[in-house]
């Protein structure tokens, strides 16, 4: 059957549009059931808190669960090989950030790449990390814990979430600044770390604001500064780290990743949403109360943030001469 050159137009338009109108209903209708957000650190730890933080405003918006998944362990890569290979649908989520960046330097083994196979969907906010010690340290100042543990070199222990971790990455930072050595026990987590803290056996933790504020609050620890740039909204009566240490300057980004190829519509209706509760005056405080700065943007943005902070901490990795357990 021969078909007039006008009809052959019409229906080559058509098969155009029709997967644009079947990515639009996509998007449309999604989630239709629930979403899991994998998260690589134990519960307790920053990317927990703040996973649940937002899943529950998901949840609600979206009218399906948001189930947060801890996989914790390598620093968190083992959560974003398990999100890397998993369908790209967008009903698995990463919550990803700094040691994903971390990572990408440190380890050379990975059969992942974080840049390639995790495409980034919305960041969450930005926090700086706390320098905490436990009562019993003499040092009251960062000045005179440097000079104790200059006084007292390899005898004071610094607790870390682990290898590579946020908490880990700072305290080296201020080790290669401060030129001070500290002996590095990495914990699987932060809340383990924090509890070995409280109970003496470490003396020193350049923790994660949102685990460890609430022990600062309550003077079971001593915090001697936080790591941006600037004394942080959460805590006006500490130090920044950089008052001390000119240029010193250490945060934990955070944010959602989903795998390679999830529907570009999807991303959009999670930024879209991820967004919407950044801007509400509830969990904005929420987020504020854990020490965190709101980041609201596209996901070119935060992909943009995911890139500084790989060449930054791929940096100190490199001039540490750090190595994965």
């Amino acid at each position: 059957m021969h078909l007039p050159r006008r009809t052959i137009l019409r229906l080559a338009a058509g098969a155009v549009v029709l997967p644009s109108l079947a990515r639009a209903a996509l998007a449309l209708d999604y989630p239709t059931r629930p979403v899991r957000i994998v998260v690589g650190f134990a519960g307790g730890s920053a990317f927990d808190i703040m996973a649940r933080l937002i899943g529950q405003w998901l949840s609600e918006r979206l009218g399906q669960s948001f189930v947060v998944e801890n996989r914790s362990g390598a620093a968190g890569s083992i959560a974003t090989e398990a999100v890397a290979r998993a369908r790209p649908d967008g009903y698995t989520l990463l919550v990803t950030g700094s040691p994903d960046a971390i990572n990408a330097t440190l380890y050379d083994n990975l059969s992942f790449k974080f840049v390639r196979d995790i495409v980034p969907v919305a960041a969450i906010g930005r926090a700086p990390n706390v320098m905490v010690v436990h009562p019993s340290l003499p040092a009251k100042t960062v000045p005179e814990f440097i000079a104790y543990a200059k006084a007292n070199p390899g005898k004071i222990s610094m607790a870390s979430a682990g290898v590579g971790s946020s908490s880990h990455m700072s305290g080296e930072l201020f080790k290669m600044m401060a030129g001070v050595s500290l002996v590095h026990v990495p914990y699987r987590g932060q809340a383990p770390a924090l509890t070995d803290l409280l109970g003496g056996q470490v003396q020193v933790d350049f923790s994660t604001m949102p685990p460890a504020i609430e022990y600062i609050k309550a003077g079971k620890l001593r915090a001697l500064a936080v790591t941006s740039p600037a004394r942080f909204e959460a805590l006006p009566e500490v130090p920044a780290m950089a008052e001390y240490l000119p240029d010193y300057e250490a945060s934990l980004l955070t944010g959602f990743g989903a795998p390679r190829s999830t529907p570009a519509d999807v991303i959009a209706v999670i930024n879209k949403e991820t967004n919407g509760a950044l801007a509400d005056p509830k969990i904005k405080a929420q987020l504020a109360a854990l020490g965190n700065a709101v980041l609201p943007g596209s996901p070119a943005d935060f992909g943009g943030l995911i890139a500084e902070e790989t060449d930054k901490w791929a940096k100190v990795v490199k001039f540490a001469n750090i190595k994965p357990e």
